[in-house]
């Protein structure tokens, strides 16, 4: 596939040379580049070939780096990516190793502020607008954010406070409204384009502010002031942006470099907040994408002239689909259940709930402390609500969590989906702290079901409480356990023995694995080896302290393994629990390190973090293997 222009760019200077002519193939061979990479690597795809003309755009109108660029989310930045320099490097796209499928600031000048969570971006540009004022620096500052984004809490804080001056003035900030959902504005067409360039040019400029300075401080003033806004209300929808002291500009199409350009060079020159609609396709050019962006939105490798094709082979049950039956037989046996998720229904797996039970749904919006608060108030009411949450989601829910259900102690589940490492997303995306953050909270409980049938099981425990309860959960499948009908629960509170040591007490000799999570089963092959108990304990809160004691009473030493951060999690429980029975005995803590833990392959991520059953055995090995003689030789010693 030939890239002849493309392959001149290394950086946005080189495209900047370009005419306007150039500036349209260029934008086509980006769009083939990033879906022939994407084809081949998986990512996001409907997303980025949404943005391609919107990119070129701003870094052909603006001085990028010295000019910043902030991405919402970031999953959009694969053109971006290419054009500023990584083009070669996009073979190694969310790779261990490789480039990040988001922004990173160590990756490049040009990813100007980290993202991988919504509704950020206003609030870093604007400070970046701040900061070049006060060090008297002449640079403009960009937030591009979609229209998904924009119904977070934050991004209307950073507006609300955007449109004020303060001691150094106004911000020299524009916000970009990529909108495609098309969920605010009419069609685009002539006339909007045209009013775009009108409102956003010179002589509109000059004519408003000399108005307003003519009319200042006389009964006229107020009148063309509400005249202007309802004027300008009828044709564009953006009066909201303008009581919040920007100047909307909009919409225009976002595919359109002749529209775009002009737009963008206007309001590149005026000073103070500005808002820019454009209304972009998500997929655009590539017809099935365009189709189906919610299954082009993050595929995995495929075929371009083909498309995506449903597996010959019936794949495990993922742990997200456990949940969605669950959620469904649950929803049948009690009429109490409301289903929250804050937009992400596919991904949490909602779709058939939503389905069967619209009236009980409730989609918030990317808008995680609202959908905890609103659990709380719907608990309040008798109902019993199950908010569907990534694990590194309900962080930004944290103080609803703890204020408005735990300290109230209100029946709420949340269920967990990507706890642990989550691959190729990354460090954004990890559920690295859930047991962290959670199990210092009182009224709280926290279960870590091992495979799937025990997920539906714990599922249904939780549900049953009448406090707060969290069950976490892996991205994926886990071992391919075969879940039981029905709506069993586990013996609350209380873990299980899975394998005896035949050392015999007082050896010397006897160790015990406290797994939590789906890291049972590589401790389960770990400790054929070692010939070591195995404790699958199911709970991080409440530990199940009898169990515990039980094992370190009859062994010589203890293991715990988590797939969460060793600071504070499950493993640290265990050490509190001992201590507090005033036992001693040697511990080894096996779980994620203090560090973030960059993208890759999860399993990979795993062994190379010594989570495998190999890791978990050198790692027990090199503890106890020499002045302890706990270890059982290892063959061929």
């Amino acid at each position: 596939m030939p890239f002849s222009l493309l392959d001149t760019v290394n950086a946005p200077a080189d495209l900047r040379r370009m005419s306007r002519v150039e500036l349209g193939r260029l934008a086509n061979e980006l769009r083939n580049f990033v879906l022939n990479t994407v084809s081949k690597t998986g990512g996001h795809l409907s997303s980025n070939l949404g943005t391609i003309e919107l990119t070129v755009a701003l870094h052909y109108v603006f001085n990028t780096p010295h000019d910043r660029i902030v991405w919402d989310v970031g999953h959009q930045t694969y053109p971006h990516k290419i054009l500023t320099g990584r083009r070669d490097a996009m073979a190694t796209l969310k790779q261990l190793g490789g480039i990040s499928g988001f922004p990173r600031r160590a990756e490049s000048e040009y990813d100007t502020f980290g993202t991988g969570h919504s509704s950020t971006s206003i609030s870093a540009a604007l400070g970046m607008a701040h900061a070049a004022k006060l060090k008297g620096e002449r640079r403009r500052a960009v937030a591009v954010i979609g229209d998904g984004a924009l119904t977070g809490g934050m991004a209307f804080e950073a507006l609300n406070h955007g449109g004020a001056a303060n001691g150094v003035g106004l911000a020299d900030l524009l916000v970009i409204l990529n909108d495609n959902d098309m969920s605010i504005s009419p069609p685009v067409g002539a006339l909007n384009k045209h009013l775009a360039r009108l409102i956003s040019g010179n002589f509109y400029t000059a004519a408003r502010e000399g108005a307003k300075s003519v009319l200042k401080n006389t009964p006229l003033y107020e009148l063309a002031r509400r005249f202007e806004e309802h004027t300008k209300g009828m044709v564009v929808p953006g009066t909201i942006f303008e009581e919040l002291g920007f100047t909307y500009v909009g919409p225009i199409d976002g595919h359109d470099l002749d529209a775009l350009i002009p737009t963008l060079e206007n309001l590149r020159d005026r000073p103070g907040p500005q808002f820019l609609h454009v209304i972009t396709k998500k997929g655009n050019g590539y017809k099935l994408a365009e189709a189906d962006p919610i299954n082009y939105h993050g595929p995995s490798k495929f075929d371009p002239a083909v498309g995506l094709q449903k597996p010959t082979t019936a794949p495990k049950l993922s742990f997200t689909q456990v949940f969605g039956h669950w959620l469904c037989d649950m929803a049948a046996a009690d009429e109490r259940l409301v289903a929250i998720t804050p937009a992400m229904r596919e991904g949490s797996g909602l779709v058939e709930f939503e389905q069967r039970y619209p009236k009980r749904y409730f989609d918030v919006g990317i808008a995680e402390q609202h959908a905890v608060t609103f659990a709380a108030g719907l608990a309040c009411e008798g109902l019993k609500p199950v908010v569907a949450i990534y694990s590194t989601f309900l962080q930004r829910g944290y103080d609803q969590l703890i204020h408005d259900v735990a300290l109230q102690n209100l029946p709420v589940v949340f269920a967990l989906d990507r706890a642990g490492l989550v691959g190729a997303d990354g460090a954004t995306h990890a559920g690295a702290y859930d047991i962290a953050y959670l199990r210092c909270i009182p009224n709280l409980s926290v279960l870590t079901p091992s495979d799937e049938d025990e997920c539906r099981k714990a599922l249904t425990s939780a549900f049953r409480q009448d406090h707060p309860v969290a069950v976490r959960y892996p991205r994926g499948a886990g071992i391919g356990k075969a879940v039981e009908p029905g709506l069993a629960e586990l013996p609350w509170g209380r873990g299980e023995l899975r394998r005896q040591s035949a050392w015999p007490v007082g050896s010397g000799r006897r160790m015990a694995i406290l797994a939590f999570g789906t890291l049972l089963y590589p401790a389960l092959a770990a400790a054929d080896k070692l010939d070591a108990t195995v404790a699958n304990m199911r709970f991080a809160k409440p530990i199940d302290a009898t169990l515990v004691m039980e094992l370190a009473r009859s062994h010589d030493a203890l293991i715990t393994v988590e797939e969460g951060a060793i600071s504070g999690g499950a493993g640290s429980a265990i050490g509190e629990c001992l201590a507090a029975a005033g036992l001693t005995i040697p511990l080894l803590h096996l779980g994620l390190p203090d560090e973030f833990i960059e993208h890759g392959d999860a399993g990979k991520l795993l062994m190379g973090l010594g989570l495998d059953a190999a890791g978990i055995e050198a790692a027990v090995r090199k503890r106890f293997g020499g002045h302890l003689s706990l270890v059982k030789p290892a063959v061929n010693e």
